[in-house]
């Protein structure tokens, strides 16, 4: 069945940086989207980054746009969000989904905290 698994989160100070990871499984990687997005707390989820399929377009929200950058590796079926400046509103709960035709999938999520 299709599973995303994320990791990279954890604990830094607000400047400092983080790399989280996504690894996917059963499905064919290299056809779909793929996202993250963020839940802080008593906050609605958020798209924050999307890339294409194959890696030539993205998008990224407002508020993390010059200091985040998507990219993946097909090969590896991972897609990865590179987040730099942090800021303390950038905490909360990040997840990687994917949309597979009539499937969508989320992975469980992998918390980030910028302290001030």
């Amino acid at each position: 069945q299709v599973q995303l698994v994320e990791s990279g989160g954890g604990l830094v100070q607000a400047g400092g940086s983080l790399r989280l990871s996504c690894a996917a499984s059963g499905f064919t990687f290299s056809r779909y989207a793929m996202s993250w997005y963020r839940q802080a707390p008593g906050k609605e989820r958020e798209l924050v980054a999307s890339i294409t399929n194959n890696g030539g377009g993205t998008n990224y929200a407002d508020s993390v746009k010059g200091r985040f950058t998507i990219s993946r590796d097909n090969a590896k079926k991972t897609v990865y969000l590179q987040m730099n400046s942090l800021k303390p509103e950038d905490t909360g709960v990040y997840y990687c989904y994917t949309r597979t035709g009539v499937s969508v999938t989320w992975g469980q999520g992998t918390l980030v905290t910028v302290s001030s």
